[in-house]
């Protein structure tokens, strides 16, 4: 006889509940498996590179055709004869032959080889020295102003740069003047107007101009050398040359690649002080390809032929600054 507290008998038959366990609830999703989560994710990112790519569109779009289509241009123009009006005619490799049989194309080049010297060697010569004189100074305030005012000739246009130098080198310039002072009348003249000192008198310009650049990147290098090196060193007894040469050149190595591969584009490309200073004068002594190109497209109207230069400087630049860049590069790279 079964108590009236007693559950009530199961049946042999019933299916067995677990005490305390609810049945799974019923769903209609399916099971989700590994491969689906893998395409989902694949899915997402596929989205956001196409929305990327679509930020993207109007730069590219841009850069083709301000910069890739008249780079085409460039080249097809230069294996022909054409003034830009009329029909052109087909010249094969005729144009870049004569870039380097006539004398006064051949000889701009050369002037902006000259011209490396002045903007690029002496301006990272001078910034390491400079750099390296006030390294000790760099987080005081007169660390600041030094690189403020170094900096100053960077930020002052071009253009106001060869005004303001070619008053300063004119035959009564200030130049001139402070000779007359000290005694040197005798060394004055015509700076910019003289054929043996005018291409020199425009390389002392670009480096005053880049100078500044070049100090301001290596100074922000010094800064990442461990200040451990040199206390190692002085402990070691070396000397403030020994420091220089042993630390912190070879510390500056990216920093001294940058600072070279800037300046010698800028000086093979250059184009704005000369055409201020000088504009390829006196008798073609400062003519430069930037200068020439110039010259030839919209004054002597053979836009054939400065097309083939400007060609030809392109491959100059990339010539020069490819190996700078695997040369400057970190071991290992």
């Amino acid at each position: 006889m079964t108590s009236p507290i007693d559950p009530a008998p199961r049946s042999a038959t019933a299916p067995a509940v677990a005490v305390g366990l609810a049945p799974a609830p019923k769903t209609d999703r399916p099971a989700v498996t590994p491969g689906r989560v893998g395409r989902g994710r694949r899915s997402g990112r596929g989205r956001g590179q196409l929305i990327g790519w679509l930020f993207a569109a109007p730069a590219l779009l841009f850069y083709a055709v301000f910069v890739l289509r008249p780079l085409v241009l460039t080249v097809q123009y230069s294996f022909y004869d054409w003034n830009g009006i009329g029909a052109a005619k087909s010249v094969g490799f005729g144009n870049y032959v004569k870039v380097f049989t006539d004398p006064d194309l051949s000889q701009s080049i050369l002037h902006a080889f000259v011209l490396i010297i002045f903007f690029s060697l002496i301006p990272v010569a001078l910034g390491l020295l400079v750099a390296a004189a006030i390294r000790s100074v760099a987080t005081s305030k007169l660390g600041a102003v030094a690189r403020v005012v170094l900096f100053l000739p960077q930020v002052i246009p071009l253009v106001a740069a060869g005004i303001i130098w070619s008053w300063l080198l004119a035959s009564d310039g200030l130049i001139n003047q402070l000779l007359d002072l000290v005694g040197l009348g005798g060394v004055t003249r015509a700076w910019l107007g003289d054929f043996s000192t005018a291409l020199p008198a425009v390389g002392i310009i670009g480096a005053w101009v880049l100078v500044g650049l070049c100090t301001l990147l290596l100074s922000a290098g010094m800064s990442k050398i461990d200040p451990s090196l040199y206390e190692a060193a002085r402990m070691d007894g070396a000397g403030a040359i020994r420091e220089f040469f042993t630390i912190t050149v070879p510390g500056l190595r990216q920093e001294i690649g940058v600072c070279v591969t800037v300046t010698v584009i800028a000086a093979l490309a250059s184009f704005d002080i000369v055409y201020i200073a000088t504009q390829g004068g006196p008798g073609n002594r400062t003519m430069v390809p930037g200068l020439q190109i110039f010259y030839l497209a919209f004054s002597e109207r053979e836009i054939g032929l400065a097309s083939a230069l400007a060609v030809v400087l392109v491959l100059l630049v990339l010539l020069v600054v490819v190996p700078l860049q695997w040369f400057t590069r970190e071991d290992g790279s």
